[in-house]
Formats: C-alpha cells, structure tokens, sequence
C-alpha cells in the first residue's frame, strides 16, 4: 500500500486568509502554486468535537480489521450500526473515509496510514 498522510492544521481565520490572499495573489501573477491538502480547524476545541475517540477508533477499525460492510464495523466496535453510520458519513465529508456503494451494503475504506496534526503557533 502506498503511504498517504492526512494532514489537520490548526490555525486562526486570520492565518488562513492570509495564505489565500497569497495563493490569490500568485495565481494572477501566473505563477505555479503547490497544492495543499489538509483539513483545517480553528482551534483545538473545535478539532476535538470533529476527531473524537470513538471516531478515531472508527477509522484504526476501518484500516486494520478492514470490514466488509458498515454493519460488520459496527459489529467490530461494538456500537450502534446507526451512530457508525453517522460517524462514517461525517467522516467520508471530511475525506476521512471513502465509501464503496453496493447493491446491498457500504464498505468503508481508508486509503492512508497516517494522520499528521499540525498546530500554528
């Protein structure tokens, strides 16, 4: 497996408009700006809500046991089938998590193996 990282800043508003009024501002220069994926919050607080145990245990579940359905995630983590649906389908917005659709079921993927957190100071 190829190793992709996740990466999750933390970082004012004020920073992040920053950097786009600086990508805004290449760009109509014509020059070349490197591409940067990451998932953004603004505070530890808010991250917490977002990335919260039972979420992160969801996704380690996911990449290890790599179950054949949702149910049998739920299965493995003991929980709910419906509040693993729920995380799932926050977590697959975020692009945590990819979902193949069947005729019958929804197999959850990940498709990294790190997740890299990053906090401006």
């Amino acid at each position: 497996m190829r190793i992709k990282r996740v990466k999750i800043e933390i970082r004012s508003l004020d920073n992040a408009l920053k950097e786009a009024g600086e990508v805004f501002e290449k760009l109509s220069k014509g020059e070349t700006v490197q591409k940067k994926t990451a998932i953004y919050f603004n505070n530890l607080k808010e991250m917490r809500k977002v990335l919260t145990e039972k979420r992160l245990e969801l996704l380690k579940a996911i990449k290890d046991k790599k179950p054949a359905s949702v149910y049998e995630l739920s299965k493995m983590v003991n929980r709910d089938i419906k509040n693993v649906l729920q995380d799932i389908s926050y977590l697959q917005e975020l692009g945590l998590v990819e979902i193949t659709e069947t005729k019958d079921k929804k197999i959850p993927h990940v498709e990294y193996d790190k997740i890299a957190l990053e906090v401006a100071i």
